[in-house]
């Protein structure tokens, strides 16, 4: 691995410097439909925001326009053919005004007269705002309840930071914290279990068109050199190949650029108070190497985040810090007739000296261990995309290859009791190997009339294998292992029509026929039969979807939508015996309205609510009081949710952005072996064989509230340069580790904060940004190892006051 960054690295510094172009292009691709719909998407796709001087241009038709080419040349095939010209405000600022009635005859007389008359001056014209964060905005290819920003929105330090970034974005987001490149993310309350298992995530991942994980835990890629991040939520049946129960990240990269040299730099200096320094750096490049037909683009980073937990017993300060390092490689081919290739790779590697939680004692940033627990996420990506486009109609073939590798090493020391039993030192070392690959054909098309229709095929292989070992002074044992091997044949499809210029309908679905087989590793002959070794499964699911949305007025619109989310069955080692576990559904239906007053000082809301249905829902539990998680389906459950944001413009250049989710999640028919309640004596009746007391019937991992509240202000100081300054709080609600005995423990109930400023001078920008301004000290997840939890508390704090500066420069 350490070979191909080595490779992007030399890539890199083959270019020194080179000219800047007043107008780099950018890959564009905009559905025909109304004006007001296609500038918004052409504000995220080129990083520009355009506003409309009246909002009634707005429902114009336009063209489909895709391809590369300027935010200048877009926005005039856009508008050629209506009453509207584009005009530029500032270098990343453009505004639609309506061509004066008088100039169309003027536009004869022109032909035959070169004399240029004077621009007609535009006198405090109203603009609405299209190319920032709008969340909860309904989009016209009835994707599902869609979140999409940009790196601007994520904050300045993005590109140094990963998937924790996006968490103090979106309240709608939430994780584990058992650390980058091992933790599980949740969407809209939608969460399973804290730990890693051979089940398939609630949550799936894409990088453009790579799917990342089946399996397998985030991997907390860099936000390096991203277009756009885009967060679907809710069940995705029939729009990705990934049918995933909770929803959608996809990490959209910057497309090669063709026709110019260029390139970015970043470098970042942190300080975290009672911790050691951080620092990190990153470059890309684009180049190229046939102009208009072959280029390629190449990304590299590395970083050290400074470690803060001390180790009272060890004597060792800052113990964990974390490394990390990778690159992105993409060769993209545009042979003509509509045709393009794309060939992308991507490694990261993440080094965890040492574990991140605390015991709550002392100032709490601090633990007593006898054994460092490091971890390291070695992750490695091949793609291969192929696209042809007719006109209106593109066909997108794509292969993908994943492979994850993860170790890592928890304490298993018993502490002594007194006076009959000492303290029994441990480790227990863990090694997963996950492999994945997908294949992935869609056909999509876009209709005169505003709709569009795409139909899809997905072939999935994944590969999981873990195995496990203790390590102490009396004995050396390996545990059984297994490996799950997962196959799966999906066909999906949805199309979307309007009925009126007001109301529009879609309907698909998605069925998929899944084989599963497990087969037990490092077995011990007396513990499992030869029968007992290998274990195979097949199912089929069909998964509709249907949904309303209407537009009551030009500032008003609604949607209803109903999908459906299938997780197959799987097979897991417990108490060295074979589980097997039924598949489990969602079914979640959503309403929500978005209200839109545009202009330079407007006003932006929405609200959604939904209700989840979820039936034999899969999720890890702690069985006796020392043990590794197992899986079992403990019942069925409901989630209600309900989230809400506003972006209020009340003066030039000042935004107050709010956002918040509420959820409501229970455990409503619990499986034949799970009871709720304090102890074996709340029943009167006597418990089976193998049940499970569960003292809380909420579901793991789901806070009960969450907001986030922010203050923007930016002031164009000239034509090349801004400046902007934010601040935001962050309160995240009470939720739970887990459910059953050990893992009912409470986390969550804390707040953070965030202060940034940025100087952008064009090519060259610097900024200043303060994370967890008070020093507040929160659980962002109470588990460090499993196997002690019983024995006292564990705490993940937040990341002590950090202060970052960073600089970047363009060519």
């Amino acid at each position: 691995m350490m070979r191909y960054l080595s490779i992007a690295a030399a890539v890199l510094g083959v270019v020194i410097a080179a000219p800047a172009h007043a107008e780099s292009q950018v890959e564009v691709d905009i559905a025909a439909g109304r004006l007001d719909s296609a500038i918004f998407v052409l504000g995220k796709q080129a990083g520009i925001s355009i506003g409309l001087s009246d909002p009634h241009i707005g429902a114009s038709r336009v063209p489909r326009i895709k391809g590369r080419m300027t935010s200048h040349q877009a926005l005039t095939r856009l508008l050629a053919g209506t009453e509207a010209k584009p005009q530029r405000v500032h270098a990343r600022h453009w505004r639609i005004v309506r061509i004066p009635k008088r100039l169309t005859s003027e536009r004869v007389a022109r032909k035959f007269n070169p004399v240029k008359s004077p621009p007609q001056p535009v006198i405090n014209p109203d603009i609405v705002v299209t190319g920032l964060l709008m969340r909860h905005t309904i989009q016209s290819d009835a994707a599902g309840n869609r979140l999409t920003l940009s790196l601007d929105d994520v904050g300045p330090s993005a590109e140094v930071r990963g998937t924790d970034a996006l968490l103090e974005t979106l309240p709608s987001l939430s994780s584990t914290q058992l650390g980058p490149g091992r933790n599980r993310l949740f969407i809209r309350g939608i969460a399973d279990s804290s730990f890693n298992g051979p089940n398939q995530a609630v949550s799936g991942q894409y990088l453009g068109e790579a799917r990342l994980n089946y399996n397998a835990p985030d991997p907390d890629l860099r936000l390096i050199d991203l277009s756009t991040i885009e967060v679907y939520q809710g069940p995705q049946g029939t729009r990705f190949g990934a049918g995933t129960l909770g929803g959608v990240v996809r990490l959209v990269p910057n497309a090669v650029q063709l026709d110019e040299l260029s390139g970015k730099t970043s470098i970042a200096l942190a300080a975290t108070q009672d911790g050691d320094p951080s620092a990190d750096a990153n470059a890309t490049v684009n180049i190229p190497v046939i102009e208009g037909v072959m280029g390629v683009r190449a990304s590299v980073y590395t970083g050290r985040q400074g470690g803060y937990v001390d180790d009272r017993r060890r004597e060792l300060r800052d113990v964990n810090r974390m490394d990390t390092m990778g690159g992105r490689f993409i060769l993209r081919v545009d042979p003509g007739a509509g045709w393009s290739i794309d060939t992308m790779a991507a490694v990261q590697v993440i080094e965890a000296r040492d574990a991140q939680y605390v015991d709550g004692t002392g100032d709490r940033l601090e633990r007593s261990t006898l054994f460092a627990q490091p971890y390291n996420n070695e992750f490695a990506l091949g793609q291969l995309v192929v696209r042809k486009t007719w006109d209106d109609t593109e066909l997108t073939a794509a292969i993908n290859l994943v492979d994850q590798e993860i170790s890592e090493t928890f304490d298993l020391t018993l502490p002594a009791s007194e006076p009959f039993y000492p303290e029994l030192p441990g480790l227990f070392h863990q090694r997963g190997d996950m492999r994945l690959f997908t294949s992935e054909i869609r056909l999509s098309r876009s209709l005169d009339n505003g709709g569009n229709w795409f139909f899809g095929t997905s072939l999935v292989n994944n590969r999981y294998r873990i195995r496990r070992a203790i390590e102490s002074d009396f004995f050396n044992a390996s545990v059984v292992g297994i490996e799950n091997e997962t196959s799966e044949a999906t066909a999906f499809g949805e199309i979307t029509w309007p009925l009126s210029n007001r109301l529009m309908v879609n309907a698909g679905g998605r069925i998929s026929h899944v084989w599963t087989k497990g087969t037990t590793l490092e077995t011990p002959s007396l513990v499992l039969s030869a029968q007992e070794a290998t274990v195979k499964r097949n199912q089929t699911a069909f998964l509709p979807a249907v949904g309303v949305q209407y537009r009551f007025a030009e500032s008003l619109t609604g949607h209803v939508r109903y999908q459906e989310g299938f997780r197959a069955a799987g097979i897991d080692i417990s108490d060295d015996q074979v589980e097997r576990f039924r598949n489990d559904e969602v079914a979640a239906i959503e309403a929500g309205l978005v209200f839109s007053i545009g202009g330079e000082t407007g006003f932006d809301a929405g609200i959604s609510a939904a209700y989840t249905k979820w039936d034999d829902m899969q999720a890890d539990l702690i069985r006796g009081d020392i043990g590794l998680p197992g899986t079992l389906n403990i019942g069925n459950g409901r989630i209600w949710t309900v989230d809400a944001s506003m972006n209020w413009r009340p003066l030039p250049g000042l935004s107050i952005e709010a956002s918040a989710i509420w959820s409501d999640s229970k455990l409503t028919e619990p499986a034949e072996t799970i009871f709720v309640g304090n102890s074996e004596s709340d029943f009167a009746d006597e418990l089976p064989e193998g049940a499970v007391i569960v003292e809380s019937d909420n579901l793991p991992n789901v806070a009960d509230f969450s907001g986030r509240l922010g203050v923007s202000y930016t002031n164009a100081l000239s034509d090349e340069s801004d400046f902007s300054l934010s601040a935001w709080v962050r309160y995240t609600g009470e939720s739970r580790l887990g459910i059953g005995p050990i893992l009912g423990v409470k986390q969550g109930d804390y707040v953070d904060t965030g202060l940034s400023a940025n100087l952008d001078f064009g090519a060259h920008s610097f900024w200043l940004e303060g994370s967890n301004i008070f020093n507040a000290r929160g659980n962002r997840f109470a588990l460090g190892s499993p196997f002690i939890l019983a024995f006292g508390k564990q705490i993940t704090p937040l990341r002590p006051r950090t202060i970052r500066i960073g600089f970047d420069t363009r060519f």
